[in-house]
């Protein structure tokens, strides 16, 4: 799957996108980007849905593909699907239909994994939901991430590891170090065993705290975790992580600091060396913040590349030797807009500060404000009309 065109699908009029090693979509709120990361998944793991949908006992009707599209994206949403619509991936037209599955007994090898940007309703006080939980109005993929979240928390750690947070075998240590110093700040994460049910707690400063009681960022943060356990470390029997080739990952920056989002991108860097194609959505300027960064660094002809990476993440004295290879990746940025009633996709992967198209140079947006910010106070300081106040006022 390297390139994606959607036309006339809900909101969208046209979108084509060319991934890189890590792609970003960027764009106003209900400018179509999550409809088009869950289409990719469904083009791309179509039979694997239904599979598991079959398994979980849905009907699927194989003459109406809108009794896919209703399960799949919500009850009623099948009508975003027209007469005109059109997916078409790496040059070939497809087709969102139901196809037989000989046998539930085999499972199907799924080539995306997805992160929602609704994770937070993947945990109830603490604990993963069931796929069986939600109501059928749920988007497919929040249904099933939070049921490979429960099967890896049930099965994935080995018997008797109550310890979620830190654990050696899952990150690197500057990864738990980077977590813990923006995010959790000492504390640790334990499956509480001496309850009815087994639930997430925080333990710090002699506290034991419910998964209500935490920062909001912490408790966004703790799915987001789980999908990094299911893709890193040793693997395992319940999640087959060599089998997936791209991480599609909605608004990583949910409820945290920039920091924290810092720590996030050295992550993301991971994956992509672990050799997954990662695609994020986000309305924050950070990732094209790096993405600037790292294409500039790359296009430079200084050597020891890994090591000015590294000190972007305020990191110079670790050894970037993980790194080595990184520059050979590529980053391609997207900006989803609304032109005549649709959606409409653009690539900006220049990010071009000078750029006299402002979709570039504003990053899609995204430092509109600052920049009038900036304008105005300029302005206000020029302005003869604005009088000085008084020495002593």
């Amino acid at each position: 799957m390297k390139n994606i065109v959607v036309d006339n699908f809900g909101p969208i009029r046209h979108v084509d996108v060319e991934f890189g090693d890590l792609t970003i979509l960027v764009g106003a709120q209900a400018s179509g980007k999550s409809l088009f990361l869950e289409l990719a998944k469904l083009m791309e793991d179509k039979d694997a849905i239904v599979h598991n949908l079959l398994k979980f006992n849905y009907i699927l009707n194989r003459k109406n593909q809108k009794n896919l599209l209703d399960i799949y994206f919500g009850e009623g949403l099948s009508e975003l699907w027209k007469d005109n619509s059109r997916i078409t991936i790496d040059g070939e037209r497809k087709y969102p239909k139901v196809t037989p599955i000989e046998n539930l007994n085999n499972e199907i090898k799924e080539k995306i994994f997805y992160i929602p940007a609704q994770r937070i309703l993947s945990m109830s006080e603490g604990r993963p939901r069931s796929f069986t939980e939600y109501d059928p109005s749920c988007p497919y993929v929040l249904r099933q991430f939070s049921e490979t979240v429960r099967l890896f928390m049930a099965n994935g750690f080995g018997y008797g590891n109550d310890v979620l947070f830190p654990i050696s075998t899952r990150l690197k240590k500057f990864q738990r170090q980077s977590f813990d110093k923006t995010i959790f700040h000492g504390a640790q994460v334990v499956m509480d065993t001496q309850s009815i049910q087994r639930k997430m707690k925080l333990k710090i400063d002699g506290l034991d705290m419910p998964f209500m009681t935490w920062s909001a960022g912490q408790k966004e943060f703790m799915p987001l975790l789980m999908g990094f356990y299911c893709l890193s470390g040793p693997p395992t029997k319940v999640i087959k992580k060599e089998e997936y080739e791209y991480v599609i990952l909605e608004e990583p920056e949910m409820g945290l600091h920039p920091q924290a989002i810092k720590a996030i991108l050295m992550q993301i860097l991971e994956l992509i060396q672990s050799g997954y194609k990662v695609v994020i959505s986000t309305h924050s300027s950070i990732p094209l913040e790096f993405a600037w960064a790292f294409n500039y660094i790359k296009e430079s002809c200084r050597l020891n590349k890994e090591l000015g990476l590294m000190r972007l993440f305020d990191r110079s004295e670790d050894n970037a030797a993980w790194l080595r290879g990184i520059f050979n990746k590529t980053i391609k940025t997207y900006y989803f807009s609304r032109e005549n009633g649709g959606v409409i996709s653009k690539d900006i992967s220049s990010l071009e500060p000078d750029s006299l198209d402002t979709d570039i140079s504003e990053w899609g947006g995204l430092t509109t404000f600052a920049t009038e910010a900036g304008n105005v106070v300029s302005q206000f300081y020029e302005d003869d009309d604005i009088d000085y106040c008084a020495e002593g006022e």
